[in-house]
């Protein structure tokens, strides 16, 4: 690898600067992968934290004071910024480094730091805004704030029951034979899935927007679709964008009514087909009617059952730069775009909520968008973080990021579970120059790579929505050395476990469209008061009952678990008991991320099934840990139509009552078409005077209860 170095430079911070910016502009060749290094200091004039920001793509790290502080790899086209946080002294030079690997075209790296606010009070601004209305919503539990934010904004209403299976994807399946040729292999091994995901460029190169399919690649779309349906019972989500190529009929049809932003097409910007482009004005309600309609008429009246919305927010210009958008979006049906730029996705989601619940009123919509806008839940609109890298460093990232975004009211998120972009190492081609079907990686290469996409997967099992999506190579769990390696094994291993817990997991769902509930949890919402617990954004709850413990690292096969303060903790897998309120290095084998219960807790599984419609519902163990009073509420439904909306659901309640050691279980509340009039509960009980009950998806139970709707009881002997 080339190495090119830039000269040592100083820098003096200004006690008046708000933010400062460094840029990097080395004489860089043509053709990669170099490396550059940058190394000074950095002397502030007064002391405080400091934030830096590297803005970049390729692989940066950044040293601050001997301490890495940044460690990262972007896509080309993914620059974005990093942040980092440092006390800084008056009068102290510290030390600066930084090592830049560039492995792609268009490199780009500044670093931009920002000095610490003399003020101590909060201020909101806007550019365009003509007031500014504020809600205080109080708890003080943050699910009371978390519901109050849905009362304003809109409910989330109840997702179609298969969206909680197994989502599998890849950039992209090139033809639809390549599709059912991975739902066959998942059906033939055994392998639970629900739903199987087109990406991009299933259209003509010439035709984004056309919503219509490549003929040689796709020659039967209805037939393709009902076999996905019929014979391999699983679901179809595809990619639709809201980018229109020039020529299209849909272009030329959304064009002569006016809702097309024309500031793209007049400034002759092309995209990489060299095709001129772009968006609809989502805010225009015609034209959102006109946006599904063309859905409609392509693809949704071809048996289509879920919408990946993707570039939700407009990508024009090809500059990532706010005033660039602003300039291409203008105007709006609403005014311009400074105005209601961000809310696009909230708008583009609209369309197609109110689209298909027009065409198909009973049928559950399922909308996946790449940005969001406060309240778009009410919209059946999850969003996941877009086109991540696939590295170490973006599965931690994540972990925060999706409890961040759940706080902020919006409950479905998920990401690519894999991470999307891949690094270079990983995705080498041939001596032609081409990509091969299969991954030309060195054996440890192949280990990490295998080890990577299965601690993401343990992970994601553990997100509202548990989706595998990525770049070549491709992400389907035998691609990881075949269905004897260990990769496969913990995989499947996980995946059997989401499907175990559909009962709990669907319950959870029920809470969040009823009671304003959220299931992916920062520990500050169950343990405000647990000073330690607040602190800490690599661990969380997964409902009320499990504490989930993502394992980053390659190699780790421990990792330190801080366990709130509680009753008691229950190690999911052996059933050992553990005390609350500190911190303990806990096992993590390759096939098992740290997972823990909290006492009082009751964990309804189901059977084992390959898929969440085949009816399979009895008999559900209930999972019952001792050491504290609790309770769960067992919710279900149709789990495809909108009935539950009229009253048709169920509901069941289970208290623990841990001084008498016994389990109540409710009389159900409500009905709906389908339900099981009779049912089996078997009753597992963990405790810590027992034997050690762990995990099984053959559990010995402790006693079979038969249900048939009125109140009973079991209590331990």
């Amino acid at each position: 690898m080339a190495t090119q170095r830039v000269e040592r430079i100083d820098i003096a911070v200004p006690p008046d600067a708000a933010q400062q910016n460094l840029q990097i502009h080395p004489n860089l060749p043509p053709t990669g992968p170099i490396s550059v290094r940058w190394e000074g200091f950095v002397e502030p004039e007064e002391s405080g934290d400091y934030t830096l920001q590297p803005f970049y793509n390729a692989g940066l790290k950044v040293w601050l004071d001997g301490k890495l502080i940044v460690n990262h790899w972007r896509q080309g086209w993914l620059f974005w910024y990093d942040q980092a946080r440092a006390h800084l002294k008056a009068g102290h030079r510290h030390r600066l480094r930084l090592d830049w690997v560039v492995d792609q075209k268009e490199p780009r790296m500044k670093l931009l730091w920002k000095t610490p606010s003399k003020e101590t009070a909060t201020s909101l601004w806007s550019e365009v805004a003509d007031g500014v209305d504020y809600y205080f919503i109080y708890g003080p539990e943050l699910d009371r704030v978390v519901g109050g934010c849905r009362r304003l904004t809109g409910a989330a209403p109840m997702m179609p029951v298969w969206a909680f299976g197994l989502w599998q994807s890849r950039e992209r399946y090139r033809t639809q034979q390549e599709s059912l040729d991975v739902l066959e292999h998942f059906r033939a091994s055994g392998i639970p899935i629900d739903n199987i995901v087109q990406d991009w460029f299933y259209w003509r190169a010439p035709e984004w927007g056309s919503h219509a399919f490549d003929p040689a690649r796709f020659p039967d779309p209805a037939g393709w679709i009902q076999s996905i349906h019929d014979k391999y019972h699983a679901h179809l989500m595809i990619s639709v964008w809201p980018k229109f190529h020039e020529g299209t009929t849909n272009f030329e049809e959304l064009r002569s009514r006016g809702f097309l932003y024309e500031a793209n097409l007049t400034d002759g910007i092309a995209d990489a087909t060299k095709q001129r482009f772009t968006f609809y004005d989502a805010y225009n309600p015609d034209a959102r009617k006109l946006f599904w309609s063309q859905i409609n008429r392509e693809l949704f009246a071809k048996g289509v059952d879920a919408w990946w919305l993707d570039a939700s927010e407009p990508e024009m210009r090809h500059a990532p730069m706010l005033e660039d958008v602003r300039h291409a979006m203008n105007p709006t049906a609403l005014g311009t775009a400074s105005r209601v730029l961000l809310a696009y996705p909230l708008m583009n989601a609209l369309a197609v909520y109110v689209g298909q619940g027009a065409a198909a009123p009973d049928r559950r919509v399922f909308i996946l968008t790449r940005s969001a806008y406060l309240g778009q839940q009410r919209y059946a609109a999850a969003t996941w973080s877009g086109d991540i890298s696939s590295t170490w460093t973006a599965l931690k990232k994540q972990i925060p990021a999706g409890l961040n975004f759940c706080l902020s009211g919006i409950p479905y998120w998920t990401q690519d579970s894999g991470g999307f972009a891949v690094p270079p190492r990983w995705c080498r081609r041939d001596e032609k120059g081409a990509m091969p079907n299969r991954p030309i990686m060195t054996p440890d290469e192949a280990d990490e790579w295998a080890e990577l996409n299965t601690r993401w997967l343990e992970y994601s099992t553990f997100c509202p929505l548990m989706r595998v999506h990525g770049q070549f190579p491709f992400r389907e769990m035998w691609e990881f050395g075949g269905e004897n390696s260990a990769a496969f094994r913990a995989q499947l291993k996980f995946d059997r476990l989401r499907y175990a817990l559909l009962p709990y997991i669907y319950s959870l769902a029920g809470q969040v469209t009823r009671d304003g509930g959220t299931i992916l949890r920062a520990l500050v919402m169950d343990f405000r008061g647990d000073a330690s617990a607040r602190e800490i954004g690599d661990q969380f709850m997964f409902g009320p009952a499990l504490l989930v413990n993502p394992v980053t690292d390659y190699k780790a096969r421990s990792r330190q678990v801080y366990l709130p303060g509680a009753a008691g903790w229950y190690d999911f897998w052996t059933g050992a008991r553990l005390a609350g309120g500190k911190t303990i290095e806990a096992p993590a084998p390759y096939d098992a991320l740290p997972l823990y219960v909290k006492a009082g807790s009751i964990l309804p599984t189901g059977p084992e099934r390959q898929c969440t419609t085949d009816g399979l519902s009895d008999p559900i163990t209930l999972r019952v840990y001792a050491g504290a009073d609790g309770s769960f509420t067992l919710y279900e439904d149709d789990g495809l139509t909108y009935a539950y909306e009229r009253g048709a659901f169920s509901r069941i309640r289970f208290d623990w009552n841990d001084r008498d050691q016994s389990l109540h279980i409710g009389e159900r509340k409500g009905s709906f078409r389908g339900m099981p009039v009779t049912r089996t509960f078997n009753i597992v009980l963990v405790s810590a005077a027992g034997k050690p009950a762990g995990f099984s998806f053959t559990p010995s139970p402790d006693a079979a209860v038969r249900y048939d709707g009125h109140a009973a009881e079991w209590r331990r002997k």
